[in-house]
């Protein structure tokens, strides 16, 4: 089976269930017990998710063979630095190479809107997701802002498109 990574409108279906499953993943291991769907709708409500359109940003779905697998986006923040948010890949995708093409279409387009930096943050217990970011590049650097929840902090230094 093979990935395709395509910019989607983060309130399409296929994309509104891979954010509700991320949402899912990150708040029950978060809780260390399953997330109530009230919880969930809670936490998707003002998410931000309307700065993943341009010109403030963009959202991508990865589908694997096919079926919506995975989901990232990016939010402009200005001065040449996004933030990476929402990267998820489904439990059964996982270890298929989909991270690593997400991370690429998001840089991709960060690099198309003028983006040097891409920066995000992240948990103790989302390890896997650290292992990602720091498997293509993203160098653990100190905190850039106070958000609750974050606890390592990523950026990437953009070049020119090869």
């Amino acid at each position: 089976m093979t990935w395709t990574v395509t910019p989607e409108r983060f309130d399409s279906p296929d994309a509104a269930l891979l954010r509700r499953d991320y949402y899912d993943e990150v708040a029950s291991r978060y809780w260390e017990r399953p997330a109530t769907p009230e919880e969930i709708d809670e936490g998707l409500t003002d998410d931000g998710a309307e700065l993943l359109v341009p010109p403030t940003g963009e959202f991508v779905v990865g589908r694997f063979g096919g079926r919506a697998a995975a989901c990232a986006g990016l939010v402009v923040k200005g001065d040449g630095i996004a933030e990476l948010t929402r990267v998820f890949v489904r439990p059964q995708a996982r270890g298929t190479g989909g991270g690593g093409l997400l991370l690429a279409a998001v840089e991709s387009r960060a690099r198309a809107l003028g983006i040097r930096q891409v920066r995000l943050d992240t948990r103790n217990d989302l390890v896997e997701a650290r292992g990602l970011y720091a498997k293509h590049g993203y160098l653990e650097v100190p905190a850039f802002h106070h958000r609750q929840y974050a606890e390592h902090w990523f950026a990437k230094e953009l070049g020119a498109t090869v």
